[in-house]
C-alpha cells in the first residue's frame, strides 16, 4: 500500500486569504504530509489571517507578494530561496474580476475588468512558474485552480470563465515548455465550493444546487477532495501527469445539461 510522504520537500502556495479558502485546504493536507511551506499575502490587510493560519504549520513562512507586481514576486521568490534554497512544488490558487463584470451582460464588461481578470487570473501563473524554475533544479510541480466555466456559460460568471480559458491554455504551454526541465504543469478543476471568493458569483447557490443533482455522484465535492487531488500531483506518484486538467467535480463534467 503506498503513501504520500513529503518529507523533506518545500513549496510555496498562493491564494491563502482564509481558513474556507482552497489555497488553505491544500496547504494543511501538504504540511500533514511533511512539506514544508511558504505562504504568501496579498496586502496588509491579509497579513494577520494568514499568518494566524502558518502558524498552525511546522516551519512555515509568509511573504507578502501581490502577483500583479513583478517587484514582488522577485522579491518573494528571493525570500524563498534564502530560506529553503530548493522548492518542490507550487500552488497557483489565485484569481479575481471586478464583482460588475460577474453579473449582468457578457458584453458589458470593460477594457479595465477584462485586463484585470486576465493579468490577475491567468497572467500571474506565467512569472511564478518561471521563477518557481529557477528554485526546481531536480524537477518540480505546479498545481493551479480553474474551473469548468473555461469550456462552457455558467450565468455568473462571465469574464472569470474567459480567464478560466487563458489559464488552463497556459499551463499546456508551460507543461510543454518547463517538460524537459522535469517540471510538471496540471491545472484542478473543482466544482462549486462555498468559499468567501464564490460569494461574488451571481447565482452561486443555484449553481451548487444543480451541480449537486445532475453529477453522477449526486453531491457538491469538498475542499478537502481538491486538497488530496492537489496532494497527488504535488507527489511523485503523478510523476507521468503533465498540461492536465484534472476534474474533481463529483463528475459533473460528464453530464449534458
Amino acid at each position: 500500500m503506498y503513501s504520500i510522504d513529503l518529507s523533506g520537500k518545500k513549496g510555496i502556495v498562493f491564494g491563502v486569504a482564509n481558513d474556507r479558502s482552497i489555497a488553505w485546504g491544500i496547504a494543511e493536507i501538504l504540511a500533514s504530509a511533511g512539506a514544508r511551506l511558504a505562504l504568501t499575502y496579498q496586502n496588509e490587510r491579509l497579513k494577520e489571517r494568514v499568518d494566524r493560519l502558518a502558524g498552525t504549520l511546522d516551519g512555515a513562512l509568509t511573504i507578502p507578494c501581490d502577483a500583479t507586481d513583478d517587484g514582488q514576486i522577485e522579491e518573494a521568490f528571493k525570500q524563498v530561496a534564502d530560506t529553503f534554497g530548493d522548492i518542490s512544488f507550487l500552488v497557483h490558487s489565485i484569481a479575481y474580476a471586478n464583482r460588475e463584470d460577474l453579473s449582468g451582460r457578457y458584453s458589458d464588461t470593460g477594457r479595465e475588468g477584462f485586463r484585470i481578470a486576465l493579468e490577475v487570473s491567468a497572467y500571474s501563473l506565467l512569472p511564478l512558474v518561471r521563477h518557481a524554475a529557477a528554485l526546481m533544479p531536480n524537477g518540480g510541480s505546479v498545481v493551479a485552480m480553474t474551473f469548468q466555466a473555461s469550456q462552457r456559460v455558467f450565468p455568473g460568471y462571465n469574464v472569470m470563465g474567459t480567464a478560466k480559458a487563458a489559464l488552463e491554455h497556459g499551463v499546456r504551454q508551460l507543461a510543454a515548455e518547463f517538460g524537459g526541465d522535469n517540471i510538471r504543469v496540471n491545472a484542478i478543476s473543482a466544482g462549486p465550493l462555498e468559499t468567501l471568493a464564490a460569494r461574488g458569483i451571481h447565482g452561486f447557490r443555484d449553481m451548487r444546487r444543480v451541480h449537486a443533482d445532475t453529477a453522477p455522484l449526486k453531491r457538491n465535492i469538498s475542499v478537502d477532495e481538491v486538497a488530496k487531488t492537489a496532494l497527488f500531483l504535488c507527489s511523485d506518484m503523478a510523476s507521468g501527469i503533465t498540461g492536465s486538467i484534472i476534474p474533481v467535480d463529483a463528475g459533473y463534467h460528464i453530464m449534458a445539461v
